[in-house]
């Protein structure tokens, strides 16, 4: 679902564009007409009532698209009444978080200012989480935010899901199965279910009906797991109920690489986590280029959604560690738009695409590099957000402070 508001003609000139789907193009135009990407080339005819802006020596990109983030839902971690992402069940397949959304939260001008134009909103804890949806940083209503609801089922086989199994890995896996199972069996007896002739089921109706689409493979299945045991149940359970699986997390996803990219699974990754822990002692660095290199698609997220504009920061650190740098902006343009279904309208400077687009001053990767405009659905972003307030409010003390 996509609320364009209508916006102005205006054509971005002189510019080096990425257009991400292709080369690098020099001295180029990027044409925007009614929030869609009209043309791209150096060849592009400005309508005589199209608002010129000169961007020469500028780097013209896709908006960032942050695979992962609490968007929209959370403001202070802290603070349980700031945080709509979790129903506390361990079960909430039915849960879609989308009315959860603040279009007025301050965290995304925070983020859209420095480049992130689209970012999957995601709900936390239990076994199944809920349903995420994908949302564009501007609107004034959740009708106008939302690019594609659902975007994923998200369901966790980390360790963090161990209570919902008795305490065991094992105990995770075989309570999923049985619901998959259950949603299946209802699924085939909804007259027994209405009259109470089955026995009792592992979820109520609502959420195992929420579940039919992902076990009919209408809907992908977003699981977050680090361990290398981990993942290869996630595939296993996979291939059983042939689901349409997106891994997140896979801290060790570079020692299965072969069989992630076997399965054709396309992972969602933070290169700068580098920190060991029980769920996942084999992180390090080079994760996403391994599995990339392995010929699995990669897509970046940051986990803090306050610093989602720090994914800029995990591409610059896949570039480091070995990465291409096109296949990093890839990673955070294009590649997350066509893991969640979206990549015929997002992720890319190509004419009919939705103007989503950032003017850099420079590689948007290097920390010095500031963001000169954003566009989303063509509109132009204003660059404030309560951050920068502060700053100008507080430059100059007066006296009195």
């Amino acid at each position: 679902m996509i609320a364009v508001i209508l916006a102005q003609t205006i054509a971005l000139t002189g510019g080096t564009v990425y257009p991400v789907s292709g080369p690098k193009i020099e001295h180029a135009t990027v044409l925007i007409r009614n929030g869609a990407i009209a043309a791209v080339g150096t060849n592009v005819t400005i309508p005589a009532d199209a608002t010129r802006i000169d961007v020469s020596g500028k780097w013209v990109t896709p908006g960032l698209i942050d695979g992962l983030s609490n968007l929209g839902l959370a403001e202070i971690d802290a603070v349980p009444n700031t945080n709509e992402n979790s129903t506390g069940k361990d079960v909430a397949a039915a849960f879609n978080v989308s009315e959860g959304i603040n279009p007025a939260s301050t965290l995304i001008p925070i983020n859209r200012v420095d480049g992130v134009t689209s970012a999957l909103a995601t709900p936390g804890g239990g076994l199944i989480g809920g349903q995420a949806v994908l949302i564009d940083l501007d609107g004034g209503t959740i009708e106008q935010m939302i690019d594609r609801s659902p975007a994923a089922m998200v369901m966790d086989l980390s360790e963090n899901a161990k209570s919902t199994g008795n305490g065991a890995r094992a105990g995770v896996a075989a309570r999923l199965r049985q619901v998959f199972t259950d949603a299946l069996e209802y699924s085939r007896r909804r007259a027994d279910y209405s009259k109470a002739q089955m026995e009792a089921l592992a979820a109520p109706a609502a959420d195992l009906e929420a579940l039919l689409p992902v076990l009919r493979g209408e809907e992908p299945v977003l699981v977050n797991v680090n361990r290398k045991s981990d993942i290869l149940t996630a595939l296993r359970i996979a291939r059983e109920f042939k689901l349409k699986l997106i891994l997140a997390g896979a801290s060790e996803g570079w020692e299965v690489a072969s069989d992630i990219a076997a399965a054709g699974v396309p992972v969602l990754v933070a290169p700068m986590d580098n920190l060991p822990s029980y769920d996942g002692l084999g992180t390090r660095f080079g994760n996403a280029t391994m599995l990339a290199n392995a010929g699995v698609k990669v897509a970046f997220y940051f986990s803090d959604s306050h610093n989602a504009r720090d994914i800029r920061q995990q591409a610059g650190t896949a570039v480091s560690f070995g990465m291409g740098w096109d296949q990093a902006l890839r990673a955070i343009t294009l590649s997350p738009a066509e893991i969640f279904g979206v990549g015929d309208k997002y992720g890319s400077l190509d004419a009919g695409k939705v103007a989503n687009i950032v003017v850099w001053s420079g590689d948007p990767f290097e920390f010095s590099t500031a963001v000169e405009h954003v566009y989303i659905r063509g509109r132009e972003i204003p660059l404030t957000s309560r951050q920068k307030e502060l700053l100008d409010r507080y430059r100059a003390v007066p006296p009195a402070y």
